[in-house]
């Protein structure tokens, strides 16, 4: 039972005879063609212990064992060798004849179990079965090393794939989770979605060339995948020429690093993008729709100008600073808080302090949804400096107390 795939290319077999009796192990050496089975015999020992040590220094690939040996006999050396040699084959050659004895070889995966005195014809019948199976054995586990590398190579394709399919609405629940596990990302609906878009219509040239266009993608993916590193994620390009970010963590710090994706890409790629960013969470299958929400959403954002998107930028990276200000953000930007102020509620549609109020209500609903932090921690984290004015801006807001609210009452 031999391999017949030429492909496989398994080196001599190295093998160990173990019996106590000097002339048993030389009579099996000599009477055995070893080079024309493509093996050779690499250590002799004549007790269970010194055959195991053997047998771990060499990595021998088969072991022909004597049931009675001293200090270690035959099935604690078996023992032993299943533990540490896993792979390696077992054959007994021995005097004794008892079912206990075959019962426990059978147990311990033993190749063949064969009588003193060794017939040779008998013996190079196991070995060349025992070197097929060796065979048989490498070449799978070669396929099943290409097959890895293979498909560590498709990875990304095959997450991109999958993404898609999930953001085109095409998978029910199962189908989903089951893809989740298969590609090592946690089996829940992410708890942030973002979508990314070059902005074209300022970058170095008028009429980017397609191959140029998917090379500042690429090149987005990779800032994206840097900054996201520490956090539970998966980034791919969708087919409309959005990078999209599906990420397994809502904690402030993972925000603030996707939204740091644009200066970023400002910094180092001298382009510009526009990004969005939505809270996920529900139900594995209401994702594309959050997806579709997001991408119409950067869609909108387009129009904004530099210095407003800017602005917006800046306030989703400090809402948590209590003593945030229009006053401190303008003189960041380097112009009037006047200015910033109208051109802010133009383009927008609401007041600088309406946006960072919507905000802040918009974290701190998060955090009662997903945290057990009290209010007063809250409020901290979201920019207030009392528990007091945080509950009454939240109230006016949502029409309920942070308490109520957490209890799950509409106003």
């Amino acid at each position: 039972m031999t391999n017949n795939n030429p492909g496989t290319v398994l080196p001599d077999c190295k093998v160990l005879i173990a019996d106590d009796e000097t002339i048993i192990r030389e009579g099996i050496r000599e009477s055995v063609r070893w080079s024309e089975l493509g093996m050779r015999v690499v250590a002799e020992a004549e007790d269970g212990e010194e055959a195991l040590e053997l047998a771990l220094r060499h990595g021998v690939h088969i072991v022909l064992v004597d049931l009675n040996m001293p200090i270690l006999d035959g099935i604690g050396l078996m023992e032993k060798l299943r533990e540490h040699l896993p792979a390696c084959k077992i054959i007994i050659i021995t005097g004794h004849d008892e079912f206990a004895y075959a019962q426990k070889a059978i147990r311990l995966q033993v190749k063949d179990y064969i009588l003193k005195p060794a017939n040779p014809a008998q013996l190079e019948r196991v070995l060349r079965q025992v070197r097929g199976e060796l065979e048989q054995e490498t070449d799978r586990q070669q396929r099943l090393e290409t097959a890895s590398r293979q498909f560590s190579r498709n990875y990304p394709l095959l997450r991109e794939r999958f993404c898609q399919e999930w953001m085109d609405g095409h998978m029910d629940a199962d189908e989903i989770a089951e893809h989740l596990g298969f590609l090592n990302l946690p089996v829940l609906p992410p708890a942030l979605l973002g979508v990314i878009r070059l902005r074209e219509a300022i970058l170095p040239q008028p009429a980017l060339k397609e191959q140029e266009r998917q090379l500042f993608l690429y090149a987005v993916e990779n800032i994206a995948a840097e900054l996201l590193a520490p956090y539970p994620k998966a980034i791919y390009r969708d087919p409309f020429g959005f990078v999209v970010v599906l990420l397994w963590d809502a904690s402030a710090p993972a925000e603030a690093a996707f939204r740091r994706i644009e200066p970023a890409a400002r910094t180092f790629l001298k382009i510009a993008v526009d990004l969005e960013v939505m809270e996920g969470g529900g139900d594995l299958t209401e994702i594309p729709a959050i997806y579709r929400k997001c991408k119409s959403a950067v869609l909108k954002e387009a129009p904004l100008s530099p210095l407003v998107r800017r602005a917006k930028y800046y306030i989703h990276d400090h809402y948590a600073d209590r003593g945030l200000t229009l006053e401190q953000i303008a003189a960041e930007l380097h112009t009037s808080p006047v200015y910033l102020s109208r051109l802010f509620k133009q383009e927008l549609g609401v007041s600088f302090n309406g946006y960072l109020t919507r905000l802040r209500m918009r974290k701190a609903i998060q955090l009662l949804h997903t945290t057990e932090l009290a209010i007063h921690e809250i409020a901290e984290r979201v920019g207030y400096e009392t528990q007091h004015y945080f509950s009454t801006a939240f109230k006016r807001t949502t029409g309920v107390s942070p308490l109520q609210f957490r209890k799950g009452e509409k106003s």
